[in-house]
């Protein structure tokens, strides 16, 4: 039998993090699990044992990242799957968001989890395995949502990065896979997850429809069991060979085909000028024969 695999789940306390912690818990799996505020963490998780290490983590320090790595690995022995799942959206148009609003964001959302892969990544490459989960968005792959451009931004950012890891970490035999979500039934969408402009300009129609839509409307009602995600990590990590990308939600597979057909579509239109912009190729001379 294989040995159960200690995970690391940033971002636990509610949410996907959440469903993926009880999940592991229930199947004897062994889980350091971070939150701001420990006792948050403990109240939504509900149990107590010998596998649960729950740990305050500031996401955006790289001391208390490391802190907490290192902690687990004291704590279990090893560390063997790694997800960062730590990020909250952020609604507005570009224009109405301040710099520290657009700063905040990235600052969890991207550079708090390359903070977890800097430092996870010395222990997962001394034992040559492991797997890091990168939580990202199908708002990750494409970008057309009025009110999401920043969010998307930071999403397209864990994408890209999650892609060269996958490289950097591939001759240490370790994983890495980015998980690209469509609407999942989380609170990612209420008030204490989901951030708004703090200065909103009312001349932006489509903006101001896409925010009431998802926060009136989509909240509550999404297609997504975060259950049924977690099952799905957890048989992902289980896997010989992983994917890259692993897309969550049929709404999530629908709008990534959508993207790949507009994008195909639109480089096929606009070819002749693409390929249009390189040195004429010189004739070889008969004498280069």
């Amino acid at each position: 039998m294989k040995t159960k695999k200690v995970w690391f789940v940033t971002g636990a306390s509610k949410g996907l993090g959440l469903s993926l912690v009880k999940k592991l818990l229930e199947q004897g799996y062994q889980v350091a699990a971070t939150s701001r505020k420990v006792d948050d963490l403990n109240n939504a998780v509900g149990i107590r044992n010998g596998n649960f290490l729950p740990l305050a983590v500031d996401i955006v320090s790289e001391t208390s990242v490391e802190k907490a790595i290192a902690e687990t690995i004291s704590h279990f022995g090893r560390l063997d799957v790694v997800v960062n799942n730590a990020g909250y959206g952020q609604l507005g148009g570009l224009e109405e968001l301040s710099a520290e609003e657009v700063r905040n964001n990235f600052d969890v959302n991207v550079f708090g989890l390359v903070h977890v892969v800097r430092k996870a990544m010395p222990h997962l490459r001394q034992q040559r395995s492991g797997h890091i989960f990168n939580i990202s968005s199908v708002a990750g792959i494409t970008g057309g949502f009025p009110g999401w451009g920043i969010y998307c931004a930071t999403k397209f950012a864990v994408s890209g990065l999650t892609e060269a890891l996958a490289k950097e970490a591939q001759e240490f035999g370790i994983d890495v896979t980015v998980v690209e979500p469509g609407y999942f039934r989380t609170n990612f969408l209420s008030a204490g997850s989901l951030a708004t402009p703090a200065n909103p300009i009312d001349a932006y129609k489509s903006v101001r429809a896409s925010q009431s839509l998802h926060q009136n409307i989509i909240d509550g009602n999404q297609d997504g069991d975060p259950d049924k995600a977690a099952e799905a990590l957890i048989a992902v990590a289980e896997e010989d060979h992983a994917p890259v990308h692993l897309l969550l939600g049929a709404d999530a597979y629908a709008m990534a085909e959508q993207k790949i057909e507009d994008l195909k579509r639109e480089m096929e239109q606009w070819k002749s000028i693409t390929v249009s912009t390189g040195f004429p190729k010189e004739e070889l001379s008969p004498s280069a024969h």
